[in-house]
């Protein structure tokens, strides 16, 4: 009986599991294979916040960092590859404005041209103090810089073995003087082309006593700038003792930038303001243009000479100098406001609205000038009547990575184009081979510090010493190519040394960064005969980005280990 209604369950649950599948179990199937379908046909793509370069169709972690996906919200058609566009509900809550470009006109009204620079020794006033004799210092009066020394001053004792024969033979001419005046006065007269004075002249023939320590005065006024000798240093007759400078004048020396240099003239009205006295407008006028341009900041350096009586403007003091520009001159030097320029390191970049109904945007670099008031002048990169972003530029920047645009952390990926290929020098073989286990012992560096091995990271970096100094240089017979690896070499070398000597493995991934700069050009100029792939972090060095050399395409970053073991991409392939 219990038996039969065991059975009688088992069948009446069955038959329910049944009937249940049949009329639900392909319902949901339906639904999932409907959504999913309604995915794809709308196009939603999903990326990640710190690596826009990923786009999937679906959400998930970012296969770099393990970051969660976010849906990327934009909509690119009609747009070219580098524009994104923004809704009109962000661009109101980011609060961004823009702003139409126009040729910028330099005039009085517009304040004058503002320059920069410094107080520094006026060179005309400058003299140098030097030695009348030769001989040994026995002791300097004046020992620091700052100090002041008047003419007639005594400024030390010197022991000269000159003016001790010196001496003796005017004591035995002084005994036959009568006898021949001439070798007397040949005698006296030397003593006095070394400064030795008419009253030490004549105690000498009084005492007949020779002197071993000779005093040595001054003959120039004015602080010292710069000590050259020491107490017991031995100095030849003309030796420089020290530097003195007359600081009733002085020169404010300023910075004008190579386009604005048409602006300025001999004898122009310029006003300085020093930061040391604020309250306080100097008068005076530009008596100085350099006839050379410094080709590290473009600049023309500029001076006017200053009263300065009180002494209250000291060289090396900051200083800002405005020049009053007579006349309105017109060019077309585009003028924009601080806040639209962003700065990556060596590149500037804008952003420019390029629709007139849409608020659409792209990325523009920029060579930037001289800062002018609130604004920077723009050399290049943008023209008159583009529509640039002054207001929300880092949101503008946000919204462009996030849809996987050129931003500011996202431009090195943008164009593979846009790589600079560095043409291959002639190296033979044997120089080649050499270089290539340099370029081992780089490798088994960077496979160390990917597993953060510090201890063995730093006798792989002992190694690349070591292997350096076999390298034989004198294999490159071209001029260009010894040339440029001497240079490099020394980068290395120094890099090298650094990370030899850092105990923690933060320190030895900070110099492994230029260690593989620099070893990246000496393969890509020279060759090791093997390939080679060149691979980047953008979130190496505190998001600056870094790159390493390795065999294999696949990414194991040195820079985080296993912290984001994958984080990376192979930038170029050097064969």
């Amino acid at each position: 009986m219990k038996n039969n209604k065991i059975v009688i369950y088992i069948g009446i649950l069955t038959i329910g599991l049944v009937l249940g599948w049949l009329l639900f179990g392909s319902s949901p199937r339906n639904n999932i294979e409907h959504n999913y379908t309604e995915v794809s046909e709308d196009g939603k793509m999903w990326t990640c916040s710190m690596h826009p370069q990923i786009m999937q169709p679906e959400p998930g972690d970012c296969p770099i960092c393990g970051m969660d996906l976010i849906p990327v919200e934009t909509n690119d058609v009609g747009l070219a590859a580098d524009q994104f566009k923004m809704t009109n509900n962000a661009i109101a809550l980011a609060n961004i404005e823009t702003t139409i470009l126009t040729s910028s006109e330099k005039s009085n009204a517009n304040g004058g041209l503002k320059l920069s620079g410094k107080i520094i020794a006026n060179d005309n006033t400058t003299a140098i103090q030097a030695a009348h004799f030769g001989g040994r210092i026995e002791k300097l009066i004046f020992k620091s810089e700052g100090e002041y020394v008047s003419n007639g001053t005594l400024i030390a004792s010197i022991y000269s073995p000159d003016l001790v024969t010196a001496q003796n033979e005017l004591i035995e001419a002084l005994d036959i003087k009568n006898e021949q005046p001439e070798l007397y006065k040949a005698v006296r007269n030397k003593l006095k082309y070394w400064k030795i004075s008419e009253q030490q002249i004549q105690n000498l023939e009084r005492t007949k006593r020779v002197v071993n320590n000779f005093n040595m005065y001054a003959t120039t006024n004015g602080f010292i700038e710069k000590m050259l000798v020491e107490e017991g240093n031995h100095v030849k007759e003309g030796a420089s003792l020290f530097k003195v400078t007359n600081l009733n004048t002085v020169w404010a020396q300023l910075d004008v930038y190579e386009q604005d240099v048409k602006r300025l003239s001999l004898n122009q009205d310029i006003v300085i303001n020093l930061n040391a006295y604020p309250d306080e407008i100097i008068s005076a006028k530009i008596d100085y243009i350099s006839p050379i341009l410094n080709n590290d900041t473009r600049t023309v350096t500029v001076r006017a000479t200053l009263i300065n009586p009180k002494g209250k403007l000291k060289p090396g003091m900051l200083i800002s100098g405005l020049v009053k520009l007579d006349e309105t001159i017109k060019d077309e030097t585009i003028s924009v406001p601080k806040s639209a320029v962003m700065w990556t390191g060596k590149r500037s970049i804008v952003y420019v609205k390029t629709s007139n109904e849409e608020p659409v945007f792209e990325l523009r670099e920029v060579q930037v000038g001289a800062s002018v008031g609130s604004n920077f002048l723009i050399l290049s990169g943008l023209n008159p009547n583009d529509e640039i972003v002054t207001n929300g530029t880092f949101t503008v920047d946000a919204a462009a990575q996030l849809q996987g645009k050129r931003s500011m952390m996202n431009h090195i990926n943008a164009n593979k184009s846009n790589q600079i290929k560095i043409e291959r020098l002639q190296a033979p073989e044997p120089f080649q081979k050499q270089l290539k286990k340099v370029v081992d012992s780089y490798l088994l560096l960077k496979d160390d510090l990917v597993n953060d091995k510090a201890s063995s990271s730093v006798v792989y970096a002992k190694k690349i010493l070591v292997d350096l100094n076999n390298v034989d240089m004198t294999l490159l017979t071209s001029k260009a190519a010894h040339n440029q690896w001497m240079s490099l070499l020394n980068e290395i070398k120094t890099s090298a040394n650094f990370l030899s000597k850092a105990n923690d493995i933060e320190s030895q991934r900070k110099h492994f960064k230029p260690l593989s700069s620099s070893l990246t050009k000496v393969v890509e100029l020279f060759g090791i005969n093997r390939t080679v792939y060149s691979q980047f972090c953008p979130m190496a060095d505190n998001d600056k980005g870094a790159f390493w050399l390795s065999l294999n395409e696949e990414i194991r970053n040195p820079y985080f280990g296993d912290a984001m073991l994958e984080c990376g991409s192979v930038k170029q392939t050097i064969e």
